[in-house]
């Protein structure tokens, strides 16, 4: 099965290439082989139609996206993977994003904070790695 490219103009809005960067290929890649075509769906949702103008700007609209993949707990710890470095592209520090995690706690139960945080790591670990 072909691997997706990253022809992001006709997947996204531009306001969404402001926190996505390069599209998540192993996201697609993964998708792909299950279901062809389904992550190309999902991103122009996601990222096409949602990013049209709301009451949110990037950054609030991502810490709560972000906020939301934590909270589902093992389930959304691959859209937390993508989410994390997209709240830092739209402005969020690092500090940010680990207290929207601290604060899922409360809300979604400890053990999912925690899980969470350490995705939040290994995604920096990651980050400066790549810069590195």
């Amino acid at each position: 099965m072909p691997s997706e490219t990253n022809n992001q103009p006709d997947l996204v809005s531009d306001a969404s290439n402001t926190v996505m960067g390069d599209l998540p290929v192993w996201f697609i890649n993964s998708l792909n082989g299950i279901v062809p075509g389904f992550a190309r769906r999902l991103i122009e949702t996601e990222y096409g139609i949602s990013y049209k103008p709301s009451g949110l700007d990037l950054k609030t609209r991502e810490l709560v996206l972000m906020a939301s993949c934590g909270a589902v707990g093992a389930a959304g710890i691959g859209a937390l993977r993508t989410r994390i470095p997209a709240a830092l592209e739209a402005g969020a520090t690092r500090m940010e994003v680990l207290e929207v995690l601290v604060q899922i706690g409360f809300a979604a139960g400890l053990p999912t904070s925690v899980g969470a945080l350490q995705t939040a790591a290994e995604v920096f670990a990651e980050i400066d790695a790549s810069k590195a």
